[in-house]
């Protein structure tokens, strides 16, 4: 049976940018960073502790979904405190943390525009 998910794939059109972006705004950490094609790299980053990663990649395939509402949604103990955190650090959100009867959430952008969410747990 399934165990859980190994990682989730970001499109980005610039991936120096993006690696940028997510280990010194976000606090990722490289996991792998080589060489993949001759054109791009296989960078997969880890979330601190958790097993699964994050794969920053360019194809031309993948230019349609830059920029485009992502599905995945990251949790943290504090929406609030993550929030500052990730503020202070440049981090765009779409807006403050909100409160619902599930959690609270707030929605942030990478540097391409895609966009995530971070919710409680």
């Amino acid at each position: 049976m399934i165990k859980g998910i190994k990682l989730v794939s970001i499109p980005t059109s610039d991936q120096a940018r993006a690696l940028k972006f997510w280990t010194e705004q976000m606090g990722f950490v490289v996991h792998t960073d080589q060489p993949f094609d001759g054109t791009q790299r296989w960078i997969e980053l880890r979330i601190d502790a958790s097993d699964t990663h994050l794969v920053l990649f360019t194809t031309d395939d993948s230019r349609s979904q830059i920029g485009k509402f992502s599905s995945v949604s990251f949790y943290c103990d504090s929406v609030e405190k993550t929030y500052d955190e990730l503020t202070a650090r440049g981090v765009e959100f779409k807006g403050p943390p909100q409160k619902a009867e599930w959690g609270t959430s707030a929605i942030f952008k990478d540097v391409d525009g895609n966009m995530f969410v971070l919710s409680s747990r």
